[in-house]
């Protein structure tokens, strides 16, 4: 049984009032739909890979206590604004006890890669995380969702709630702020290079 089937599986005793069912339901339906995706949100919003699975349940947790405030068709919007304020508390307390926290290892989910693909994939993973790791909130949450996650800037728009114009500035900005750190990446690389010579 996989992780959504597990978490989607609600038994609730026959007493339970038909609109407790509604909710359980719907709240199991936001788990297995959603799940993936407020994963893939708190950890490119800067959780580390050891407590997202934590961070992901805090999310449901809010969800399941506001299940009432959650417009229809508006569902998306609602757990990337609170995986986002769980991802800033998570990234303020990680900041407060200054440790160094180490990412568990990555897993390979396709054995076909060569050993050196895998570690240039495993490179190139970190190095996206160390320029998001830099990149302020506000524009790391807009470049997650349209560069990562392929979304348009007008759902983004209403996403989270922002002015159409403040998310293009927004994108803008932290595009220019990707580009500089990928020069200076390969700057330093380069340096690497010459030195080992």
């Amino acid at each position: 049984m996989s992780r959504g089937e597990a978490l989607t599986v609600v038994h609730l005793p026959a007493a339970v009032p038909p609109e407790s069912r509604v909710a359980a339901g719907r709240l199991a339906a936001l788990v297995a739909e959603h799940s993936a995706f407020v994963w893939r949100s708190l950890v490119r919003l800067g959780v580390p890979r050891a407590d997202a699975e934590d961070a992901v349940q805090q999310v449901f947790l809010v969800v399941a206590r506001r299940l009432g405030d959650i417009e229809l068709g508006r569902e998306s919007a609602f757990l990337f604004g609170t995986a986002l304020r769980v991802a800033s508390r998570a990234r303020r307390t990680q900041q407060r006890r200054r440790e160094v926290l180490e990412e568990e290892p990555r897993d390979s989910v396709d054995p076909a890669p060569d050993p050196e693909e895998m570690m240039d994939r495993a490179r190139a993973r970190a190095a996206l995380d160390a320029i998001l790791d830099t990149m302020p909130l506000d524009l790391r949450a807009v470049f997650v969702l349209f560069e990562l996650e392929q979304m348009t800037m007008a759902n983004i728009a209403v996403m989270l709630e922002l002015p159409a114009g403040t998310v293009a500035s927004r994108l803008r900005r932290a595009r220019e702020h990707f580009q500089a750190a990928v020069r200076r990446l390969e700057a330093r690389a380069h340096f690497r290079g010459e030195c080992n010579e």
